[in-house]
C-alpha cells in the first residue's frame, strides 16, 4: 500500500473511531430517533449529488436499509441514549462480525472454519464479561443489549450485501448513499412516536451549533467521505488487506471517548475488552495462519 493510501486508510480509521463521541455529543441536544433521520436525509441529499443512482431495484435498497441503516443505528443511538458509554460501543458494535458468520450459516448455509468457531468463543466471553459489570456506572443492561442488537442488525445487513452481490449487482458506497433515501421515513415515524411532537419541536427550535456540527460530521465525514474513501481503497487492494484496519475503529473509540468524554472503563470491562479484541484478530487472520500450518 502507497504512503498516499496508507494515510486515507489511517484517517478513515480516526474518524470512524471518534464518530462514537460525535453520537454522544449529538444526542445531548437530539433524541436518538429524530437524529437518524436527519442524519440519513443529509447523507442522501447531500450523497446523491456526488454519487451516481446505482443499478439495483428499489426492492434490495429497502431491505438493504432497513437492517444496516436504520435498525442498526435505531438501536445505537438508543443504546447510547441509555446508558451504554461511547467507547464501549464502538467495541461491542463490532460483534457484528461473530453475527455475520453466524447468519451465513444459518441463511447462506456458508460453512464456519475451526478457526472461526475458536473466535466466537473468545469474542463471547468477552462480550459476557462487559454485560456482567452492567451493574457499575459505567454501563447500563439496557444500553449494552441495545449494542448488540444494532451489532445483528449490521450483520443482517452485511448478509443482504452479500445476497445482492450474489445476484451480479455491484452493491458498492453508491448503494450506501442512495439506500439512505429510505430510513428517514421510520425513523421520522418512530420519532414522533416514540419521542413526541412536543421534544421534536423542542429540539429543533433549540437546534444549535453542536447538533449541527454531530450532524454533518455523523452524515458528510463518517459516512460519505469514509464509506467513499473505503470503497476507494477496495477497488485498489484486495478485501483482505482493507479488512482488517476496521480493527482500529474500536482501539480509537476507547481512546478518544476516554480523552473527549472522560469516560472510564473498569478492569472487568477491559478484560472483557481484550478477549473481544483477540476473538477479532483470531477471526481475521486465523485463515492464514491455519494455511501455512497446513504447509
Amino acid at each position: 500500500m502507497s504512503n498516499r493510501d496508507m494515510l486515507i486508510a489511517l484517517y478513515i480509521v480516526l474518524i470512524w473511531g471518534i464518530n462514537f463521541v460525535v453520537i454522544a455529543w449529538g444526542l445531548e441536544g437530539i433524541p436518538p430517533m429524530l437524529l437518524g433521520g436527519l442524519r440519513f436525509l443529509m447523507v442522501a441529499s447531500i450523497g446523491s449529488l456526488f454519487f451516481k443512482r446505482p443499478n439495483i431495484p428499489i426492492i434490495w435498497w429497502v431491505a438493504y436499509a432497513i437492517p444496516i441503516s436504520f435498525l442498526q443505528f435505531a438501536f445505537l443511538f438508543s443504546a447510547m441514549a441509555y446508558g451504554m458509554p461511547a467507547g464501549l460501543a464502538s467495541l461491542a458494535l463490532q460483534a457484528q462480525a461473530l453475527f455475520t458468520l453466524l447468519f451465513a450459516f444459518l441463511i447462506l448455509k456458508e460453512a464456519i472454519k475451526g478457526y472461526q468457531i475458536s473466535a466466537i468463543l473468545v469474542a463471547t466471553s468477552g462480550l459476557i464479561l462487559i454485560a456482567s459489570s452492567h451493574d457499575t456506572h459505567a454501563m447500563t443492561a439496557a444500553g449494552f443489549g441495545l449494542t448488540l442488537a444494532g451489532a445483528g442488525a449490521w450483520a443482517l445487513g452485511n448478509i443482504c450485501n452479500r445476497s445482492i452481490s450474489n445476484r451480479g449487482y455491484d452493491a458498492n458506497v453508491n448503494l450506501i448513499i442512495w439506500s439512505a433515501w429510505i430510513p428517514p421515513i421510520p425513523f421520522f415515524i418512530c420519532s414522533v412516536w416514540l419521542e413526541g411532537s412536543d421534544q421534536i419541536i423542542s429540539s429543533l427550535t433549540n437546534f444549535g451549533w453542536q447538533s449541527f456540527a454531530s450532524l454533518a460530521y455523523l452524515a458528510v465525514i463518517a459516512t460519505i467521505t469514509g464509506y467513499g474513501l473505503w470503497s476507494y481503497l477496495l477497488s485498489r487492494y484486495p478485501a483482505a488487506q482493507i479488512a482488517p484496519l476496521s480493527l482500529g475503529v474500536p482501539v480509537v473509540g476507547l481512546t478518544s471517548a476516554g480523552i473527549l468524554l472522560n469516560e472510564s472503563i473498569t478492569g472487568i470491562q477491559w478484560a472483557g475488552t481484550a478477549l473481544v479484541l483477540t476473538g477479532l484478530l483470531v477471526n481475521t487472520f486465523g485463515n492464514r495462519f491455519s494455511r501455512r500450518s497446513s504447509l
